[in-house]
């Protein structure tokens, strides 16, 4: 893991290297980069995979304690990261969080070359689903936090809807969810950094807002939607295709949220074919 220090604080991110086109892989809440890894085992080494852990509650190392880690905070910082790192004509992709949107919305997105959306929230539908409900209930009881970490400690807790069972068809392998959930479940400071983050949500009203001012995005996006998810609405697939002036729809089977995981070669196909 390669470290760079950002105004929240230092985030680490692997990086394969190479001069191919360069994609920036962005994942959810609680969830690392190793979300990514079978996409970026089969793109590397003709892409450069860039795949930051943001401070979502997956990362090792807690930030600054004055950090901004709202939902504008964290989406304006994958911005800066894009800057700190000198990057250009990115494809961003996006999965499960939002926070690319909100970016384009609220900062400077000419570092994005092309943008690709699998199954991520969208609209007004922060926090998505029975997971995201639950994670805000959890914040909102003294303690509670902790005990939901500690909680999915367990298979059957992660494997339940109110867990993470709706984010994918197939269970996720327990070193891997081990990895996601560690950092929040052993290090209060972790923890306060993800309190910071789901106690910021903005009224629905004004999500609503941020999502139409992606109209003005006039780059390439793919929506690569997941037909049988249970967490973002299939219709939020159409309605994202029609929002970006050039983007273009693909329903996926065989996935819930987490593409990565249930059909890497659907998503790593996908870029390939942006990039003969």
């Amino acid at each position: 893991m390669k470290q760079i220090e950002l105004s929240a604080g230092t985030v680490e991110y692997r990086d394969t290297g190479g001069d191919g086109p360069v994609l920036v892989f962005i994942s959810g809440l609680t969830i690392d980069g190793t979300v990514w890894r079978h996409v970026v085992e089969q793109l590397a080494p003709d892409f450069r995979c860039i795949v930051p852990n943001l401070p979502l509650g997956a990362h090792r190392i807690p930030m600054r304690e004055d950090a901004d880690l709202s939902l504008r905070g964290l989406g304006l910082l994958i911005g800066e990261f894009l800057e700190r790192l000198d990057l250009a004509d990115v494809t961003l992709v996006q999965n499960d969080w939002g926070g690319a949107q909100v970016l384009i919305a609220l900062g400077d997105s000419s570092r994005i070359g092309a943008l690709v959306l699998t199954p991520c929230e969208a609209f007004d539908n922060y926090p998505p689903g029975i997971p995201g409900r639950a994670i805000g209930l959890a914040v909102a009881i003294p303690g509670g936090l902790t005990l939901a970490m500690h909680a999915l400690r367990f298979r059957a807790m992660r494997r339940a809807p109110a867990g993470w069972g709706w984010m994918s068809k197939r269970p996720v392998p327990k070193s891997v969810m081990d990895g996601w959930f560690r950092p929040a479940t052993t290090d209060r400071l972790v923890r306060r950094d993800l309190r910071k983050y789901t106690t910021s949500v903005p009224p629905k009203s004004t999500l609503r807002e941020w999502a139409e001012a992606n109209r003005s995005f006039d780059r390439p996006v793919l929506v690569l939607w997941a037909v049988e998810d249970k967490v973002m609405p299939r219709d939020h697939g159409r309605r994202l295709a029609e929002l970006y002036p050039h983007a273009e729809l693909q329903e996926v089977e065989d996935s819930y949220t987490l593409m990565p995981e249930d059909r890497p070669d659907v998503v790593a196909e996908a870029l390939r074919l942006r990039h003969p």
